[in-house]
Parts: structure tokens; sequence; C-alpha cells
């Protein structure tokens, strides 16, 4: 019994994670539209929780998005038509991954250009370390240093 009660526990704890906010009164009789609302929802960001979207959050603003998606494919937009109308409602911040565009370049590119620009900014520094390194070599001695080294070498030796 106890092995019973502890694999439903366990089964129970799994399936938390798979859980959505979407409540019984949202959906869709039609399974094929209910779908297509899930699929919007899941690429629209809860303005509350911001890191969630609206097909995961619990927050009324969440629930009042979910049923305007749900209205506008009842009306019989097409998903761009409703990415679009919310677009153009909340601005280019509701959409979970920003669109492409002349507005958003920047953001899409700026971490790739700092990726590129450290990596070449560490080959140069290697690089130029390593060039120091040959620079500070000490030149081959002169034969008059090696016989003057010799000298010392032999104090040295005589005094130990």
């Amino acid at each position: 019994m106890r092995r019973m009660m502890t694999a439903f526990i366990a089964l129970m704890l799994l399936a938390l994670p798979a859980a959505h906010a979407v409540q019984p009164d949202e959906i869709m009789s039609d399974p094929a539209k209910e779908s297509r609302a899930r699929e919007l929802s899941r690429e629209l960001r809860c303005m509350v929780c911001q890191n969630q979207s609206i097909d995961d959050s619990d927050a009324p603003l969440a629930r009042d998005l979910r049923l305007l998606v749900r209205e506008r494919i009842a009306a019989g937009d097409s998903n761009a038509q409703v990415l679009d109308f919310l677009v153009a409602r909340y601005g280019e911040f509701v959409l979970l991954k920003p669109r492409f565009e002349r507005q958003t370049f920047l953001l899409w590119l700026l971490a790739p250009l700092l990726l590129v620009g450290g990596g070449l900014a560490l080959w140069l520094q290697i690089r130029r370390r390593s060039r120091r390194g040959e620079d500070l070599a000490a030149p081959p001695l002169s034969p008059d240093e090696k016989a003057r080294l010799a000298a010392l070498m032999s104090d040295d030796a005589k005094s130990s």
C-alpha cells in the first residue's frame, strides 16, 4: 500500500509541470480551433509574469488575453492576424519571441556580435602576449659577458 502511495505521489509530481492555466470555461468546442488557441497562447507573453506564456500563467490579464485569442479565432482570424492584432494593441513585447524586424534587429544580433567580439578580443590579447614574451627574451651573451659570468661562477664556487 505504501509503495502504491509513493508511486502515485511521484506520478502527480511529474504531471505538475505539464499543467496549464487554461480554465475549463475557456476551452473552445472545436478541437482544431482550441489547438490553434493553445499554440498561439504559448507564443504570447504574460504582461504580469513577463517570463511566462499566457498559456502557463494564472494572472487575470493572461486569462483576458487567452479569451481574446479565442475570440479572434472564433471570428475567423488566422494565426498571423491574431498575432498582428495583439502586437498592434500591446506592442512587440507581448511576443515571447520577438519578430526579426528593423526595430528588433539589434535585439537579435547583439548577443552573437558580443560573442564574436569577445572571441576576437581574446584572440588578440593572447597573440599580443605571445609576441611580448618573444620580445622580452634576453639576447645571447657576448664573449666578454660569458667570461665575466664564468669568473663570477668560479669565485662563487671557491667561497663555498
